[in-house]
C-alpha cells in the first residue's frame, strides 16, 4: 500500500512523542485507539501530499468515542461553502460531524471530522483500511470543491 508513510504515535494531553512506527502498524486495527485512548496516531504520506494534505491524525474523542480525523486543507478561504455542502452531504451521523475552520497565518483550513461517519468505516478496519478510506474521501472532497 503506502510505502512512504510516516508514522508516529503521541501523548493527546501533553503532545508527547511516543514512538514512531513502521509500515507493519498499519496492520493494527483501529480500535487500538480504543484502547490506548491517551494517544493519537500522526500520519504523513506522498498520497496525502498530492491532495494538498501536509499530513493528518486520528484519535479517539474522550466524549462520543468517536475516531476523530485532524489535518490542514489547502484550499482557498473562498472555497468555504463548497468543503461544508461535501461535508453535510457525506458524513451520515447525528452528533457534530466536523469541525471547519480558515487559518489566516498558514493559508490551510483546519478540518476535523468524525471517521465513523464516513461510508465504508468499520469499528474492526485495520489503520491501513482507515487511511486508505480517508485518502479516498479527501481526494472526493477536493475533487468536489474544484469542480
Amino acid at each position: 500500500m503506502m510505502e512512504d508513510v510516516y508514522i508516529e504515535r503521541s501523548d493527546k494531553e501533553t503532545e508527547e512523542f511516543i514512538a514512531e512506527e513502521s509500515s507493519a502498524f498499519l496492520e493494527t486495527k483501529i480500535n487500538y485507539l480504543k484502547e490506548h485512548k491517551n494517544e493519537f496516531i500522526y500520519f504523513e504520506t506522498s498520497e496525502l501530499t498530492e491532495i494538498g494534505v501536509d499530513s493528518l491524525s486520528i484519535e479517539v474523542d474522550d466524549v462520543f468515542a468517536t475516531y476523530d480525523v485532524m489535518l490542514g486543507l489547502k484550499l482557498a478561504k473562498k472555497q468555504d461553502s463548497a468543503i461544508r455542502a461535501f461535508l453535510d452531504q457525506e458524513l451520515n451521523g447525528n452528533d457534530i460531524k466536523y469541525d471547519l475552520m480558515f487559518d489566516q497565518g498558514d493559508g490551510l483550513w483546519n478540518v476535523n471530522f468524525t471517521l465513523d461517519y464516513v461510508s465504508g468505516f468499520m469499528e474492526d478496519m485495520t489503520l491501513a483500511s482507515a487511511l486508505r478510506l480517508i485518502i479516498d474521501f479527501l481526494t472526493r472532497l477536493v475533487k468536489f470543491v474544484k469542480e
